[in-house]
């Protein structure tokens, strides 16, 4: 694999055309050093084939929510289809729609975890595969409201799936058959952001994280680290100035390409595009080369207190 240079002020641009091949392991030692700095890695030269049959999928039709279906690697459920209404009599179109997404996704999941095992051997046997989910609706101009729109800067946390601290890695592959590209802006240094906001993040109510989750409105405790990424996250989308003037570079992934980050640092909004496949990863703390960069250990210097 070569890097050459780009001109996208945070994009490390790679020449790296095959999922399964790993890279040197010098190569392996920048990469994961770009990486827990902020940067996005990005691969304008590696596309998900797409087989023949699954191009019937390609319709905002299949989803019965409002952004993607999903899928559970270690499940193998479906989620967020309309594809799943009744699953159809055994021969059915409908039943066979459904094992072609439920293949689709199994292939995008498998071959992403192959390209980040080989991209990052330093993160083997500690990073987790979580849920991949395919988009096949237009971003631009989707009703939603503040809190759920993606058009605005903002970091990654999960309401209802506590992280505890874990790192959130993602990747995305652009798969538009219109050769259509997807847009983002990406936004500043985590720390500078944080900065920014961090006398407004207020430590949660003692026992709260106990009572949400036996309401079940989260899966795990949420711990404090959670909950200010949380509070994080909705006031850098509800801050109007933030979105205008803060540092931001706008950035077109070609259909075809696929890239990499860590959402929970890098601020980023998806501005348009259709047709997205995206595989996410969650990462210990520990299998760091170098937490300090984390958003954990960010928001402790900040708040100069223990958060998980």
């Amino acid at each position: 694999m070569q890097r050459r240079a780009t001109h996208v002020p945070g994009i490390t641009t790679l020449q790296h055309a095959i999922w399964s091949v790993p890279v040197s392991p010098d190569a392996a030692g920048d990469l994961v050093h770009t990486l827990e700095r902020g940067g996005v890695l990005f691969f304008p030269g590696l596309p998900f084939a797409i087989e023949p049959g699954e191009s019937a999928l390609f319709s905002p039709d299949i989803l019965s929510s409002a952004k993607n279906a999903s899928f559970d690697p270690s499940t193998g459920r479906i989620g967020g289809t309309t594809l799943l209404r009744g699953k159809g009599a055994p021969g059915s179109k409908n039943a066979e729609d459904l094992a072609r997404l439920t293949g689709l996704m199994r292939r995008f999941s498998d071959c992403a975890r192959s390209l980040v095992h080989g991209l990052f051997p330093a993160y083997a046997g500690a990073i987790q595969r979580a849920r991949a989910s395919f988009r096949p609706a237009e971003i631009a101009g989707r009703a939603s409201s503040w809190r759920k729109d993606d058009t605005r800067l903002h970091v990654d946390s999960f309401p209802a799936t506590p992280v505890q601290g874990r790192r959130i890695l993602r990747l995305f592959t652009n798969v538009n058959p219109a050769g259509k590209p997807r847009l983002w802006r990406v936004g500043a240094d985590f720390e500078a952001v944080a900065g920014r906001f961090a006398e407004a993040l207020s430590m949660p109510w003692p026992g709260s994280a106990l009572l949400l989750r036996a309401l079940h409105v989260t899966k795990s405790l949420r711990s404090p680290y959670d909950a200010l990424m949380l509070q994080l996250h909705d006031r850098m989308k509800a801050d109007a100035d933030f979105q205008e003037t803060s540092p931001q570079t706008r950035v077109d992934f070609p259909a075809g390409s696929t890239w990499l980050t860590f959402t929970d640092e890098v601020p980023h909004a998806a501005m348009a595009g259709q047709y997205q496949l995206e595989q996410t990863f969650l990462l210990p703390l520990s299998a760091m080369i170098d937490e300090s960069r984390s958003p954990l250990r960010i928001l402790e210097r900040l708040k100069g207190r223990r958060l998980a």
